[in-house]
């Protein structure tokens, strides 16, 4: 280590190598720093340059387009639906005024037929040409940028004017408002069809509501559209009812309920069945969907049953106690049914939808069903024998000659069939020149009836012709007392 030292030859040799490394160093990062500096400068260069260029390109079209719109609509501007991008004032009152005299406004019906209302035809013109001017004024010329890019056309409606009294004289020469052209909507309706009911559809027809379509007409005229379809503006007169109404399915419910009834009526001679085949002839159906049973029809149908079943006042077949048959009518014995209440009753039946089995409600009844209804109870008064008989459950309880109405004084006892209204013992019976007592009294014809008499000491043979009563029949004592304790109200009395 000492010998290094004692060397300084080599010593400054070595340091003088160092430093010329070192100062090349310094040379090379001098020189690194100064390209970079040289390359950093030329690419801003290339950067800001075109930058610069592109801005200035875009101020002097944004400032050109200020300077167009001045003059000129916006792009994307529309007048009374017109397309009038770009143009002048002037040059939109030229379009404008061109395109309103042309104007025609189609009307498109139901069916495919066109009709036309033309501007000429109803005094079409522009209520204000300046109106042109104001909306131009209104569009910034600075703004152009924004209109362009915010989607959405400018439009404007420019009022126009028309003579209401010829729109109103065109509309009504429609052909759509001629009445042979005209078809009336109908409602859906009910059809009886294989003992239920269908729904027919409704027809939608042609009638238009002339109201409507006026005001229709009027906005688009004002708006500039070019054509209505009725169909989509709704001016259709529309049924109040089509087949998918609530009110028309529920009715359809209904009278299928109703036909689907059956009521059976059982006679002595056989039965009447009423069904749907007969009902549904009796439903009707209102212009709001409501049903209802004509009453009318089944009253004539309870009449029918009436006439073919009641027995009061029909003539019937009478074995008399001689043996001889006879044919005998009149009088107030037998059926009578209560057309009132069975009309009532067999509505509701018909409204139920229910199949049953009944019998009429009768207001009067007899003993027996069947035509000959008398059966095996009753009083048989031969007036021509001045004769009585009493049968009850077919034995004879009583029987007598008999005095009846005096001919001679036209108090004839009238024949029929009658029935005793009544039984009383111990009456007084007056008339206009009589007071009679009586111990029994039975009631059969109005104020005659079958009592004692025992103020007479004979009775039969020809004593009614000129002596007789004023129609009562006279009987005995005994026979009148017998027929009394065993009769009942309602038996039948024939005279004959």
């Amino acid at each position: 280590m000492d010998k290094e030292l004692d060397n300084p030859i080599e010593n400054t040799t070595e340091e003088k190598i160092g430093d010329d490394i070192d100062k090349e160093e310094e040379k090379i990062e001098e020189d690194l720093e100064k390209n970079l500096e040289e390359s950093s400068i030329k690419k801003y260069k290339k950067i800001i340059i075109p930058i610069m260029i592109f801005l200035c390109t875009l101020i002097i079209i944004y400032f050109g387009m200020v300077k167009y719109f001045m003059n000129h609509f916006y792009f994307g501007t529309k007048i009374n639906g017109i397309d009038v991008s770009g143009q002048t004032v002037e040059e939109v009152k030229v379009v404008m005024s061109s395109q309103l005299k042309s104007y025609t406004l189609k009307l498109k019906e139901r069916g495919g037929n066109i009709e036309e209302i033309k501007a000429k035809d109803i005094g079409l013109e522009y209520s204000s040409d300046k109106e042109f001017e104001k909306f131009k004024d209104n569009q910034n010329p600075f703004k152009w940028v924004l209109e362009c890019f915010n989607g959405k056309d400018s439009k404007e409606i420019v009022e126009v004017s028309y003579d209401e009294k010829l729109l109103k004289e065109q509309i009504d020469e429609l052909s759509f408002f001629n009445s042979n052209n005209v078809i009336e909507p109908q409602n859906a309706t009910l059809k009886y069809v294989d003992n239920k009911y269908e729904i027919v559809d409704e027809v939608l027809g042609t009638k238009v509501d002339k109201d409507i379509l006026y005001s229709h007409v009027a906005d688009s005229i004002v708006s500039g559209e070019t054509e209505i379809d009725l169909e989509s503006i709704d001016c259709y007169v529309k049924p109040k009812y089509t087949s998918n109404s609530k009110k028309v399915v529920e009715t359809k419910k209904t009278l299928d309920r109703y036909v689907s009834s059956k009521i059976i009526y059982t006679f002595e001679e056989g039965k009447e069945v009423l069904d749907g085949s007969i009902i549904n002839k009796w439903l009707k159906v209102d212009k709001n969907f409501k049903v209802k049973i004509d009453e009318e029809k089944v009253k004539e149908y309870v009449n029918v049953l009436s006439e073919n079943y009641d027995t009061i006042g029909k003539t019937r077949n009478f074995v008399t106690s001689s043996g001889k048959t006879i044919r005998i009518g009149g009088g107030d014995y037998g059926w009578y049914i209560n057309k009132t209440k069975e009309t009532e009753n067999l509505i509701s039946a018909i409204e139920d939808g229910n199949t049953i089995t009944r019998d009429p409600e009768y207001s009067q009844t007899a003993f027996v069903h069947g035509k000959n209804d008398i059966g095996n109870t009753y009083v048989e008064i031969d007036l021509t024998n001045q004769h009585i008989w009493y049968y009850k459950n077919g034995s004879l309880i009583a029987q007598g000659d008999i005095v009846t109405g005096n001919i001679s004084q036209n108090h004839t006892t009238p024949p029929g069939i009658y029935r005793l209204k009544y039984k009383v013992k111990d009456v007084i019976l007056r008339g206009d020149d009589y007071a009679s007592p009586v111990t029994f009294w039975m009631p059969f014809n109005g104020g005659i009836g079958i009592h004692d008499a025992t103020w007479r000491s004979q009775f039969g043979g020809q004593i009614y012709k000129t002596n007789g009563s004023h129609g009562c029949i006279n009987c005995p004592y005994d026979v009148a007392k017998a027929i009394y304790n065993n009769i009942v109200p309602e038996t039948p009395v024939i005279c004959y």
